[in-house]
């Protein structure tokens, strides 16, 4: 009895066979199957692998949000070098609620050199082709983002000379916390002193002359420091035509959180508009000589994410293109071979149309000639 429902059981599965076997005597092969076949499994080779290639390819995902931590410092990376000395200038910070940041609290002044070497040149220079690349192609960001970790760096490598020549610039490094607010970030002539109604420089006792707000731009950024990842200002550099010549530097802040696979970090991109103008009461250009970057806190935060394709997914995409280039080749093999079959078959009935043939009573016959085993001799 158990054999039998197991006999049963086993038929009922077979009648279920979704792929029925067909005997090897009733399968004909062609040589033009056996072309399609390989053509198919050659597309097939190369989709997969282009396949693959996607598959381990990532993407970054932008999402938006709005920002609501307004109690939080923000930290502000700065590498500036002015073509003065340092005696002669003050960097400062004040935002929209009065509040002073003095640069004693995180920045460095360092007396150097404002001509590059030969080697920091090579690296401006490329920084800034970058720049200009990333100014044309935007998605060349995610790449960078991709591609940054904490032990890369950007900043311009020391000096690889020992030069003779006596500073006759200032190289402003370090870092600031401020408020997240709105502010302005200036470079000017003379130290920064408080002041009642804000704050004020003491420039009185610099000549005119000595002005020159000639600068480099190293580093520029907002929030945690991630080195790999340049900044819209990074190799920056600015001639001074006239010793009264402002430059200013109008910049949107984004907060941005980074998830990638090499590195977690909250930083904030940011936007710049350029302007720079000389200094001449008498034809109404009021202003005061220096570098002044304005900054404003956008209020939407933006979270950057790598992301990949799950492994049923591709596994689904490559299921797809397999069947798919199988059931096309099969198609077409068959179209083909249908339409091959009738041009063949109008060849052969042309070549054994009725030919005339003369008799001797001046009749003619349509008929084919009948053919015996003698008339083959």
């Amino acid at each position: 009895m158990r054999r039998l429902n197991r006999k049963k059981t086993l038929n009922l599965i077979k009648e279920l066979d979704a792929f029925p076997k067909v005997p090897e005597s009733y399968v004909e092969t062609s040589a033009s199957g056996g072309t399609v076949s390989l053509i198919a499994f050659t597309t097939i080779a190369f989709l997969t692998i282009m396949e693959f290639t996607v598959y381990r390819d990532t993407w970054m995902k932008y999402e938006y949000e709005v920002d609501k931590d307004f109690t939080s410092k923000l930290r502000i990376n700065i590498d500036i070098t002015v073509a003065m000395r340092c005696q002669y200038v003050g960097a400062d910070v004040l935002d929209l609620a009065e509040t002073m940041v003095a640069s004693a609290d995180g920045l460095i002044y360092e007396p150097v050199v404002f001509e590059l070497t030969p080697q920091q040149k090579e690296l401006q220079r490329m920084l800034q082709l970058i720049q200009s690349r990333l100014q044309e192609e935007h998605s060349l960001q995610d790449v960078i983002f991709k591609s940054a970790f904490k032990s890369a760096s950007t900043a311009l490598p020391p000096r690889e000379d020992n030069s003779l020549q006596s500073p006759d610039a200032c190289r402003i490094h370090g870092h600031l916390y401020v408020n997240k607010v709105a502010g302005n970030f200036h470079i000017t002539v003379g130290k920064a002193i408080p002041h009642p109604r804000g704050h004020a420089h003491l420039a009185a006792l610099v000549s005119h002359e000595s002005y020159n707000f000639s600068h480099r731009i190293d580093h520029l950024s907002f929030g945690e420091l991630i080195p790999g990842i340049i900044n819209p200002l990074d190799g920056t550099e600015k001639i001074a035509s006239d010793h009264n010549q402002m430059f200013q530097y109008f910049i949107t802040v984004v907060p941005t959180k980074l998830h990638t696979y090499k590195i977690s970090a909250e930083t904030h991109q940011f936007s710049v508009t350029e302007r720079e103008r000389v200094i001449n009461h008498a034809a109404g250009s009021h202003g005061v000589s220096g570098i002044f970057m304005k900054y404003d806190i956008s209020s939407l935060m933006v979270t950057v994410t790598e992301e990949h394709m799950p492994f049923w997914q591709f596994l689904v995409r490559l299921c797809g293109i397999i069947g798919g280039i199988f059931s096309t080749t099969g198609i077409l093999h068959g179209v083909g071979r249908f339409v091959a079959e009738i041009i063949f078959c109008r060849f052969r009935l042309g070549s054994y149309k009725s030919t005339s043939v003369p008799l001797p009573d001046g009749h003619t016959s349509n008929h084919l000639p009948l053919i015996t085993e003698n008339s083959t001799h």
